[in-house]
């Protein structure tokens, strides 16, 4: 089976300045792709909120998915739903909506556009310890760092080490592919990102 791996290590990250912080994207698809004409498929960033009210840019035509990294985030989707979110805990939200924040926050961030859907979940690893992911449908895996270090093991094959900061992008056919996570001296936190397109 076929799959192509790319590391993008933390500090060739690019990250810009907002009205309430910073934002790194972390990738972009198609890397051509502009966020600012919103003519991606998909795109992956990581914010940090500092200050304590803010209202999201509006994204039409984008899915969203938001994950707390560090600290507490109060939604409210104006005519939809509000929603607390503690560290690792997630909500999921059109780009359309009104959508205010409350509280200073590390978050991460998937987008999606109508043509893609995805999910992003939590790893937890202790140290020492392994956890195995069977992907199958997905067209992209993503396993951003967290905590580390890490490495991952593709089919038992290709081997990365990851630090805090770095993403690991695995594009392949929606076919079964064996990911192995290795925690090393310590514990180890990576959010799981699966894309379908």
């Amino acid at each position: 089976m076929a799959y192509t791996i790319e590391l993008i290590k933390k500090e060739d990250q690019k990250t810009s300045c907002w009205s309430g912080g910073t934002t790194t994207q972390l990738a972009i698809y198609p890397p051509s792709s502009e966020y600012g004409k919103l003519n991606f498929k998909w795109r992956l960033s990581s914010a940090k909120v500092e200050v304590e009210e803010s209202t999201f840019t509006n994204l039409p035509g984008i899915w969203r998915h938001i994950m707390v990294i560090e600290g507490k985030l109060k939604l409210n989707h104006e005519g939809h739903h509000n929603i607390s979110l503690n560290p690792f805990e997630k909500d999921s939200f059109s780009g359309d909506w009104t959508t205010k924040s409350y509280g200073k926050v590390t978050d991460f961030n998937l987008m999606l556009n109508k043509d893609c859907s995805g999910d992003i979940y939590p790893i937890m690893l202790n140290k020492n310890l392994s956890f195995t992911i069977n992907s199958d449908s997905s067209t992209t895996e993503a396993l951003y760092c967290v905590q580390g270090p890490i490495e991952i093991i593709t089919n038992k094959d290709d081997k990365i080490a990851l630090n805090a900061g770095d993403l690991l992008l695995i594009n392949k056919e929606k076919e079964d592919l064996e990911i192995e996570l290795n925690s090393k001296n310590e514990d180890s936190i990576v959010i799981r990102v699966c894309i379908n397109y």
